[in-house]
């Protein structure tokens, strides 16, 4: 299967490129120049970053500006035209599958209405797909927005056919890929000191969010492979107690099984604490 990632020098497209590779051809494209990049366009422009859709099966569609500070006219080109125009050459190249990296920020005013005891383990909150879409940010609407968008052209156009929103959680590259990450950077930029009220806090939402790579991985597989699903929206987490988003519709869905899991991490690894 030939996939195409758009945002393929991000820290989410580091996942496929670590963890999948062998059974399909990956085509990349950046708005960055770098050595494995096929195309290099913006996704604002759509006839820069048409050619890239040609021959495809399936698009991994990652660009976007990926922060909840993100101001309304940066993710007006990059999350609203940009992914209308990622959907509409998918469309126009006749393109089979298209697997859209949505946000928890999607809902994530659930969080935020929750805090801080939805961090907590004897917290009950579990929110599922059919729960209002509930963005917290520009960013958490853009995302929203990518789900209807995604929606409307399953419903009103040939191609593509099958869309997969996946409400992504945190994802976490290098070292900090486990849910003493965020705690540990914070430390290491001097936010905080390691065992304090903060550090601890940003561990416990880490061990609810926490989306390890391999993880990522193995759900962008089960997607490129799945023939059940023509629309479905996913969460996507580890396997995580701490967890307030619903993993079961997406392990029952698409046969998912997290290979990780927040709970079997009780310290960080110990490179970060030399």
């Amino acid at each position: 299967m030939r996939v195409l990632v758009t945002g393929s020098e991000g820290r989410v497209a580091s996942g496929i490129k670590q963890h999948l590779g062998e059974d399909h051809e990956f085509v990349y494209l950046d708005r960055e120049d770098a050595p494995d990049v096929d195309y290099v366009a913006d996704i604002a422009d759509y006839e820069a970053i048409r050619p890239a859709f040609d021959g495809v099966d399936a698009v991994v569609h990652l660009a976007a500006n990926p922060t909840t500070e993100a101001s309304w006219e940066s993710v007006q080109q990059s999350n609203l035209a940009g992914t209308r125009n990622v959907l509409e050459a998918a469309s126009d190249a006749e393109v089979e599958r298209f697997i859209f990296a949505s946000s928890i920020h999607a809902a994530g005013m659930w969080e935020e209405e929750g805090k801080p005891d939805v961090y907590e383990l004897d917290d009950d909150t579990n929110v599922t797909v059919d729960d209002d879409e509930r963005p917290d940010s520009y960013y958490g609407v853009s995302k929203a927005y990518g789900e209807d968008m995604g929606r409307f052209y399953i419903e009103t156009r040939e191609y593509p056919k099958r869309f997969y929103a996946a409400r992504i959680a945190s994802v976490r590259g290098g070292l900090y890929d486990n849910p003493y990450g965020d705690a540990e950077k914070g430390v290491e930029e001097g936010e905080w000191e390691r065992g304090s009220e903060k550090y601890t806090e940003q561990v416990k939402r880490l061990k609810g969010t926490w989306l390890s790579l391999r993880d990522w991985a193995q759900l962008v597989e089960l997607c490129l492979t799945d023939e059940e699903t023509e629309f479905g929206i996913f969460f996507a987490t580890s396997d995580n107690p701490r967890s307030w988003f619903d993993l079961e519709h997406t392990k029952e869905l698409l046969g998912y099984e997290p290979e990780d899991s927040a709970s079997d991490w009780q310290s960080p690894p110990q490179e970060l604490l030399e």
